[in-house]
């Protein structure tokens, strides 16, 4: 099925792409629903999820009430905090080793992983 290029998903991945923060579906459609009159959340979580199909953004779901998103689709990283719940990208490399540890450890064949380190931000922590 060929999808329909659409402004507001072009804007989306615009906003995606000019932010660090990893933000919520409600963050993505506060700043566009002025901008686009017919916006509604509905058309915000439609386009995320197209998106995600396409492979050009990652969806980040911690357990929480909200799942964030992000347009670096690289493997790397997060560290979230405590107390504010900013999520930052750590810029150090995958440990593509561990995946071969668990494999040996365990008759799974692993092939990928996701790791979160969770303390107190530059902000938080004094």
């Amino acid at each position: 099925m060929k999808i329909r290029k659409s402004r507001q998903r072009e804007r989306i991945l615009e906003l995606l792409r000019s932010t660090e923060i990893h933000p919520t579906a409600i963050w993505l459609y506060d700043r566009l629903k002025d901008e686009f009159f017919n916006c509604s959340l509905g058309t915000v979580y439609r386009n995320l999820n197209i998106l995600l199909e396409q492979g050009l953004i990652k969806k980040i779901a911690f357990g929480s009430t909200f799942d964030r998103f992000e347009a670096n689709i690289t493997d790397h990283y997060h560290f979230i905090c405590d107390k504010c719940n900013s999520i930052i990208d750590l810029n150090i490399p995958i440990d593509k080793e561990l995946n071969k540890i668990i494999t040996k450890k365990t008759n799974y064949n692993i092939k990928r992983h996701r790791v979160e380190f969770f303390g107190l931000c530059e902000k938080c922590k004094d």
